[in-house]
């Protein structure tokens, strides 16, 4: 276990707001130290055992989504079937036609379920812009089923003061946001990096994984419910309140007091999973994926899901093969330098073509974003090319027409592996923002299961075929003197 106070002491600072969260790790049962039952060719990636809570399953209990429109059919349809949970977490809900069916969808099945809870939790900075917004939608849910419904928005503790008061809207979303997409319909979880609206539903690429696994089920229901503790609650006359098991308002009194009892939640509730592993060692021996989530709530001093995705970056073995992707091409320093000079892998990068960037087109500085992305990759290539490592890492752009480029995660391969042993999928871009400002979560899923490694890679085919590879646009790409300027000031906003 001392492995684990090197890990968390050497990787990440300030140390003392890692303590907490270090010592919980450190609990880990033996248990889980015993590697991937079975399987001796997953020996060197037995650490994750050590770093992250652990649900051994089954690969026929996993399906992978590949299309916009599948993924919204799949939430109306388990909206529709569940009978005791739905739980929600996301950045917003849209206001559109769609995201109007899909409110329904909730009422009918909480009409027809007495017994069924409802728990969403959004971003407040992100879910009250404009007059019509996410809380406007589901207000009414709230009003109509009470105890039913509970609405919490997770509000930053950085936007306080005259930052509050004076930050117009969409401004004030810089300083750090609830981004986690997990939804959660009884015994099902289904982890992507995909919103809640219109674009989403449609034209949007993005990632979607659906887990049926009561163990883990639970964990991100529990794991929710703590967050929104810590959250605002809507009540029935739209006011934004307390939770009633907390009494420190995110923008009021000291932000260090606020950090520290929000954290401490999130550490308790981690240890009780620890000491609740024991009981999964049975499903140990029938087990042929593993599945570890990883969290990363930098605004409250838990970095968890960068240290073990660096930790995976860094153990790529020569001739193991790495597949990369984010929408939001804004890898932190560490990534990039674990890249160049730890990881053996060949690796690909996947990213966003210009038009198919969401930011494409936007009025005022918006617009820069995707030249910036642009600018940030071409100084990665260059150093890779200054550094002889630019054979091993090669850049990519997805470019679908009408569509944009939302999707990110990473498939590993061991070496001599034809098909993927390894994935991270989630909501965290691997960028700055995802480490030091948003609310993230992502899931490791770890298999020797064939039929499950087919479908991960269909998926991985599917991205990349509708990509081009980009070191020569990138290079000659130009980029808006501006542009430069800002990315330098401004980079680990966006």
């Amino acid at each position: 276990m001392m492995y684990l106070r090197r890990l968390f002491t050497q990787e990440l600072s300030p140390a003392a707001t890692q303590s907490d969260f270090i010592g919980c790790l450190q609990q880990t049962p033996q248990l889980l130290c015993n590697g991937f039952s079975g399987a001796p060719a997953l020996d060197s990636l037995s650490w994750l055992h050590n770093v992250a809570p652990c649900f051994p399953l089954r690969g026929d209990q996993v399906q992978v989504i590949h299309e916009p429109h599948h993924f919204y059919e799949t939430l109306v349809q388990r909206i529709s079937t569940a009978r005791r949970r739905i739980v929600l977490a996301s950045l917003y809900l849209g206001t559109g036609q769609l995201e109007n069916a899909f409110v329904q969808t909730l009422r009918h099945s909480l009409q027809a379920q007495s017994t069924l809870r409802l728990n969403v939790l959004l971003d407040f900075a992100r879910g009250t812009r404009g007059a019509a917004n996410s809380k406007t939608m589901l207000l009414p849910l709230v009003r109509d089923f009470g105890e039913q419904v509970q609405l919490s928005l997770y509000h930053s503790p950085d936007l306080r003061g005259m930052t509050k008061r004076l930050a117009p809207a969409r401004w004030n979303e810089l300083l750090g946001l609830q981004h986690m997409k997990v939804y959660l319909f009884d015994d099902v979880v289904l982890i992507s990096g995909a919103n809640l609206s219109n674009d989403y539903f449609t034209n949007r690429q993005d990632r979607y994984i659906l887990i049926e696994d009561k163990p883990l089920a639970d964990f991100y229901a529990q794991f929710i419910e703590r967050v929104q503790e810590f959250s605002l609650a809507v009540g029935k006359d739209a006011v934004e309140g307390l939770h009633r098991n907390w009494q420190i308002l995110p923008y009021e009194g000291t932000k260090e007091q606020f950090i520290q009892k929000a954290r401490q939640r999130i550490v308790d509730f981690v240890q009780q999973v620890y000491q609740r592993q024991a009981q999964l060692q049975e499903q140990y021996s029938k087990a042929d994926t593993w599945v570890f989530p990883l969290l990363e709530m930098g605004q409250i001093g838990i970095h968890h899901d960068s240290v073990v995705t660096k930790r995976l970056l860094a153990s790529c073995n020569s001739g193991s093969r790495l597949k990369l992707a984010t929408g939001y091409f804004n890898l932190t320093q560490e990534y990039m330098d674990t890249i160049t000079h730890n990881c053996l892998a060949q690796c690909s990068i996947l990213m966003a073509h210009p038009n198919a960037n969401g930011f494409q087109g936007a009025k005022g500085p918006a617009g820069g974003i995707p030249a910036a992305y642009t600018l940030i990759a071409k100084t990665f290539y260059e150093n890779l090319v200054r550094r002889k490592q630019d054979y091993r890492v090669n850049f990519f752009e997805y470019e679908k027409p009408g569509w944009t480029y939302h999707a990110k995660g990473l498939w590993y391969y061991l070496p001599n592996a034809c098909l993927p042993n390894l994935t991270l999928i989630g909501s965290s871009n691997f960028g700055e923002r995802s480490v030091n400002r948003d609310l993230e979560t992502q899931i490791c899923l770890v298999t020797t299961n064939k039929g499950l490694s087919q479908r991960l890679q269909d998926e991985a085919d599917r991205l990349y075929e509708l990509s081009k590879t980009a070191e020569r646009g990138i290079v000659q790409r130009p980029v808006p003197r501006w542009v430069q300027a800002v990315v330098r000031i401004f980079r680990n906003f966006f």
